[in-house]
């Protein structure tokens, strides 16, 4: 037969004393670094994140709003007519995604008389993105990137 003696109370009492004298001003030190450190780290992540949010919303913007102004202005029966119906598509188009229309150029160029049948007519659109949430700050104007496209349309020969 085999005999078990009972040691758990001098074990517990023990461990009481090691953990006791090793803990000290130790305890619980570990949780504030982690927290420091993730949120040191965590903000410039995040802020990465919305500043390429942000860039990939302009790219999207200008795109939109480059093709829309081609396909407005070969639309139209006169070049002041179409030119201001290309920068109202363009200010639609960038204001839709979230951008101020004021951070946006709308150049039309063309092969010739632009409103001629045939004519090649390309629209480019730049669009200023600034930097996420430095907007609110008065008297800041920083901005992430310049963004812009083109998109080519011909005038169609039966207007």
């Amino acid at each position: 037969m085999r005999s078990f003696r009972d040691n758990s109370a001098q074990g517990a009492s023990n461990a009481a004393s090691t953990s006791a004298g090793e803990s000290g001003t130790e305890q619980g030190s570990a949780v504030v670094e982690f927290v420091f450190l993730a949120v040191l780290l965590m903000v410039p992540v995040a802020y990465l994140i919305l500043t390429v949010g942000a860039l990939q919303g302009g790219a999207y913007a200008v795109v939109g709003a480059a093709d829309q102004a081609a396909k407005t202005y070969v639309l139209q029966a006169d070049e002041g007519a179409a030119l201001q119906a290309a920068t109202q598509a363009v200010n639609l188009a960038v204001t839709d995604m979230g951008f101020d229309a004021a951070n946006s150029t709308l150049i039309i160029s063309c092969d010739g008389g632009c409103l001629t049948p045939g004519v090649t007519v390309t629209a480019h659109v730049r669009l200023r993105v600034e930097l996420p949430l430095v907007t609110g700050i008065p008297g800041v104007d920083l901005s992430a990137a310049t963004v812009e496209s083109a998109a080519t349309q011909k005038v169609g020969r039966f207007k």
